[in-house]
């Protein structure tokens, strides 16, 4: 039985560009024959997309302009058969970004959000939708302040990802990380061990789920129900193309099969095939697979 999600996050429209490497050393014009693509994308979308393609019902929240950009985010999403009702056209122009990945998977992210940050959803209006909901997925964006509080205080199930964080006190991401349920982050900028941080973390917040992405070295889970650690390698059977989206599809997939009902760590084990698969295509907003390729995967077929 499908499980139904509410999602509320970025959309955006990413334009993707491969590089020979980094630093890029300048001159005038370069040729990336099929090296620079574009797609609709933004962390809500691409987590939208990927709970779509494992099955679940999704209720998606966001803003975008009334210019062509927006028609394209509209038109994709309804191509994908994700509802567009609580879109609201209100910003001045859609946010944009530019991605510069090279062949090692390194990547480098601009992201002009342009004035989504002043937009706020008004939580009260939104009450019905989060008790009719499974699991409430709020990204850690300005407008879901007051909904990600909201959500917590009505007992519904949130989750959030805060990306590459380097402190346990973070002023922006505080409100997003005293109020999930499940909280996912990268160790691109730890300051320490993942093992120590991510105890810190609980200490501090006291979620029932922490993971931490580790990129090719998989992922560790903080499990407080068991009060256990575990370590999950990365799912190295496809070769990389472009690991833009990675923690997108690992936050999604694993949310996804914990919502089920299945063990954070089974959950996890899942999660990093779905963001192994995933990270093989070129472009945050695709890739993604349904179960039973995770599942023929998982047991080495």
């Amino acid at each position: 039985m499908s499980k139904k999600i509410l999602v509320s996050g970025l959309l955006n429209v990413e334009t993707t560009v491969a590089v020979r490497g980094f630093p890029i050393p300048y001159y005038p014009v370069d040729y990336p024959f099929f090296g620079v693509n574009s797609n609709v994308a933004g962390v809500g979308c691409n987590i939208a997309k990927a709970l779509t393609a494992l099955g679940d019902e999704v209720e998606l929240y966001s803003f975008t302009g009334c210019d062509f950009e927006g028609d394209r985010v509209f038109s994709d999403l309804e191509e994908k058969g994700i509802s567009t009702a609580h879109i609201r056209r209100e910003l001045k122009n859609t946010p944009t970004s530019v991605i510069l990945f090279d062949h090692e998977g390194r990547r480098q992210v601009y992201c002009d959000l342009k004035d989504i940050q002043d937009k706020m959803h008004d939580a009260e209006s939104m009450t019905q939708a989060l008790r009719e909901a499974d699991a409430a997925v709020l990204c850690n964006i300005n407008f879901n302040r007051r909904l990600i509080k909201k959500a917590h205080a009505e007992g519904r199930l949130t989750a959030t990802d805060v990306h590459v964080r380097s402190e346990i006190e973070d002023d922006y991401n505080r409100d997003f990380m005293e109020n999930a349920d499940i909280l996912f982050l990268s160790d691109e900028a730890l300051p320490c061990a993942p093992e120590e941080f991510i105890q810190r973390l609980y200490e501090r917040y006291r979620n029932r789920v922490i993971v931490i992405g580790m990129g090719a070295k998989g992922a560790l889970l903080l499990d407080a129900g068991s009060n256990r650690l575990a370590a999950v390698p990365a799912y190295t059977d496809v070769k990389v193309v472009n690991t833009v989206g990675a923690g997108d599809s690992l936050f999604s997939s694993f949310l996804h099969y914990y919502v089920k009902g299945l063990s954070p760590e089974d959950s996890l084990r899942r999660a990093v095939i779905f963001a192994g698969v995933k990270i093989g295509f070129n472009g945050a907003g695709v890739g993604f697979c349904g179960e039973e390729e995770i599942e023929a995967r998982l047991n080495g077929h």
